[in-house]
């Protein structure tokens, strides 16, 4: 148990994972294994040959909880304390998520089956007889794979499917679309495993940074469930795998156009390859997607346009989607020009056939053309801009600046274009394409819009979008401090709605995926100022929400932009401030050396700009690293070097507005790494001139980062063996939290002083902030915060 408490903590100091929680049971295992190397002395505060490092490795993990063993074993008042240190970190770990009964733990994440859905009964039949076979490999789930080409249906198949049989599976279903069409558009594992553990009941802030020890939370998540998890249009198996889940109990469905290698070799996957429907079904569903509205035809016409699309859903579902929404259509029509097109001509006579390889029409495209001759103007035109780059999905923004229309406009052309499935609505004003109808799109605006029309509706999108993603950044960290000329004039209004900053980074959030794909374009498009600008105004949705793998992709192309731009006369200073900002989505997947080099870049960067305010930011989150690696000592001296880095910061120059509040931010960390040293007296007086510095600033002052000071006042006050100071400070933090709105805030205010009433044998006044934290835990959704805050009410209640 200690050595699995060793490693929770270990592994969740860096990324943060756990938050305030998290950061006060790692700093408790370092007190606890000072004392034991020091002979249980508390020792003098100077970091030597007593002072523990944070134990990374496996072998550092294994040596450390051995010491905790020893301890223990030696003194029973440290056993005492390593018990309950260890139930502390057990809270930590999200392997302690309740399977309750919420719907966040029993996910439905199945996309609605298609109401004209046609045939492939022989698929269902084939997956049920899968699951009631007798022998299967011991322990591993049921692994289906739909093989085929796209267009082919194996979505539609794999959601009918799971659908029909969901029952089997009352733990939920988890769903995801890969995109695995190309490499270049392929999802990490790891930001689908991210998805995944919240709808599984992780709390965001608990979801590790790193794939591995994500894949690892998964596989405890869904070792005891029966789920389906649907993998559509996955890349390779390579990107499969770490997606299995551990339960035998489950059936994972995937969707591919490639054959699986080791997922059959290495986990028993079955493969099924999907082909074109029957002619009769082909004329079966193409009836139905017409409606009944349109006047009928005789039988022969009918299967020649089922002909006409070679029995690919993709293409039977476009043609019959044009016949119901053109009534100026006939079957007749559509025959004809079906079959003018697979001769290879249109009714002009032109060429128009682009054979597959092996010399045969390809009905996808036949039927594509055909779709797009009826179209208007103005909605080919928005089609072929909408088409320049992969976006994941299309919004009315994205296809207004793409197509350079008025948003009515756009909004009236994009379900013009659904209608008659060039397009898929899947959401409130959000439409994605199949790929093959992108390519199509594609293909179409390089050869009648060319390159430079593609790179400027390319350039408006990246625009667009950047104005959007400041705002939104603007409202979510109003104080923080920013570059880029996109936030120029942005300002708050006085009466402010408290919910604001929290509806601004669910908008953010919604968006997450298109502002990544706008950075890639723009990056492709040599938009440097763009690209880097954009990662600027995604910096608060990364803090606060991770998604580490894309936030270090997109900060990679951010980095790579910023020192173009600077050779092209643009902003020296986002050199630093995107090699700062990598470095923290390194530190949150775990990389801490990828981190500590991203930083030495950043300092060095502002230094030879002259950009002081960036090398006191580098130099700060160096700092923040070295307290999170108990180096507490070398924290300080970073904080120090920043703060002295600020003084030359003069009046009007750059950051110097900035100045008061960063540098109370610095006093406050030197008051928390002077605290981790047993240094109180200065610890304290730190910390009450980082509260009087807050308490100054402009507007009124800083509520929110004053109560966090009080915190560290109770923590600095309870280390020291104060607990009634600790309680005085911690009355003053809720008092901030509760003033501010910060829900989770307030409820780790609470938790600590119940702690300190506890210590003072107050058990009612102890029960009932314990009751607050849990109504706190609950409101926010934190499963393991409330567990944890009940446990303890029923000790105190005992």
């Amino acid at each position: 148990m200690a050595l699995s408490a060793v490693g929770t903590v270990a592994s969740g100091a860096l990324s943060g994972a756990g938050g305030e929680a998290g950061r006060r049971v790692s700093e408790r295992l370092y007190e606890l294994l000072s004392r034991g190397r020091s002979g249980g002395n508390s020792g003098s505060g100077e970091e030597g040959s007593h002072r523990p490092t944070l134990p990374v490795t496996e072998p550092e993990q294994t040596a450390a909880a051995r010491q905790l063993f020893e301890l223990a074993r030696r003194s029973p008042e440290f056993a005492r304390e390593v018990a309950e240190w260890v139930r502390e970190a057990a809270w930590l770990s999200p392997r302690t998520v309740p399977a309750v009964a919420h719907g966040a733990s029993r996910p439905q994440m199945l996309p609605p089956a298609s109401a004209v859905f046609t045939d492939r009964a022989e698929v269902l039949a084939w997956l049920t007889a899968l699951l009631d076979e007798e022998e299967r490999p011991p322990g591993a789930p049921t692994l289906a794979v739909l093989t085929g080409p796209g267009g082919i249906g194996k979505t539609a198949a794999a959601v009918h499917c799971a659908t029909a049989l969901r029952e089997r599976f009352p733990d939920g279903a988890l769903f995801a679309d890969l995109k695995g069409a190309s490499a270049g558009t392929a999802l990490a594992p790891s930001d689908i495993l991210a998805r995944f553990l919240e709808r599984l009941g992780v709390p965001p802030a608990m979801v590790p940074g790193d794939e591995a020890r994500q894949r690892d939370l998964y596989r405890d998540c869904t070792a005891d469930r029966r789920l389906i998890v649907v993998l559509d249009n996955a890349h390779d198996d390579a990107q499969v795998i770490p997606l299995l889940p551990a339960s035998p109990d489950c059936l994972v469905l995937v969707t591919s156009r490639y054959r699986p290698g080791s997922l059959v070799a290495a986990h028993g996957a079955r493969p099924y390859p999907l082909g074109p429907l029957s002619a009769e079904d082909a004329a079966t569903l193409i009836r139905r997607v017409a409606g009944g509205d349109r006047p009928s035809a005789p039988d022969a016409v009918i299967r020649a346009v089922a002909d006409g699309t070679g029995g690919i859903p993709l293409a039977v579902c476009t043609t019959g989607a044009g016949l119901a929404v053109r009534h100026h259509l006939t079957w007749e029509r559509v025959a004809q020009q079906l079959s003018d097109r697979n001769r290879g001509h249109d009714q002009g006579g032109t060429a128009v056939r682009d054979d597959t390889p092996d010399g045969t029409a390809d009905p996808v495209r036949l039927v594509q053309d055909a779709a797009y001759a009826e179209l208007t103007p103005d909605c080919a035109a928005l089609y072929r801009a909408i088409g320049v780059w992969p976006w994941p999905t299309v919004t009315v923004r994205c296809a207004t600046h793409a197509a350079g229309v008025g948003a009515d406009e756009a909004r009236a052309l994009l379900e013009e274009l659904a209608r008659v499935h060039l397009l898929e609505e899947v959401g409130e004003e959000r439409y994605r394409f199949h790929d093959l109808t992108r390519a199509h799109a594609h293909r179409l605006a390089e050869a009648e819009d060319g390159h430079g029309r593609m790179a400027t509706a390319v350039r408006r999108v990246a625009v667009s979008h950047l104005r959007f993603a400041a705002g939104a950044d603007f409202r979510v960290m109003p104080l923080r401090w920013r570059l880029g000329p996109a936030y120029r004039g942005l300002t708050l209004p006085e009466q402010r709605d408290p919910g604001d900053g929290k509806r601004a980074l669910a908008e953010l959030r919604a968006e997450r995926e298109n502002l990544a794909a706008v950075i890639r374009a723009a990056a492709h498009h040599g938009l440097h100022d763009h690209v880097w600008q954009l990662c600027e105004a995604m910096w608060g949705l990364h803090l606060l929400l991770g998604f580490h793998a894309q936030w270090i992709d997109t900060h990679l192309l951010g980095v790579e932009a910023a020192q173009r731009s600077t050779e092209e006369f643009g902003d020296p200073r986002a050199v630093g401030r995107m090699w700062t900002q990598l470095a923290f989505g390194y530190l949150g997947a775990g990389r801490a050396a990828d981190a500590e080099d991203a930083l030495v870049r950043a300092r060095d960067a502002d230094r030879a700009c002259g950009h002081h305010r960036g090398e006191a930011t580098a130099a700060e989150a160096l700092g923040l690293l070295r307290l999170k690696q108990w180096e507490f000592a070398a924290a300080q001296r970073c904080f120090e070097e920043a703060q002295e880095t600020l003084s030359r910061i003069g009046p009007g120059q750059d950051g110097w507005e900035d100045v008061p509040r960063a540098t109370a931010l610095l006093t406050h960390h030197i008051g928390r790494a002077q605290t981790r040293q047993r240094q109180f007296p200065s610890a304290i007086a730190r910390l009450n001139d980082a509260l009087a510095r807050f308490r100054r600033l402009p507007g009124g002052g800083d509520t929110y980062n004053a109560g966090r000071v009080y915190m560290s006042l109770g923590d600095a006050h309870l280390d020291a063996g104060d607990a009634e100071q600790a309680r005085v400070c911690l009355d003053e933090a809720v008092k901030a939290m509760t003033e501010t709105g910060a829900g989770l805030q307030l409820a780790d205010a609470v938790e600590a002083r119940a702690r300190c009433h506890r210590l003072s044998g107050r058990r009612a006044e102890e029960a009932e902030d314990l009751r607050t934290a849990a109504a706190c835990y609950e409101e926010y959704e934190n499963h393991s915060g409330l567990a944890r805050v009940r446990a303890r009410l029923a000790e105190a209640e005992a």
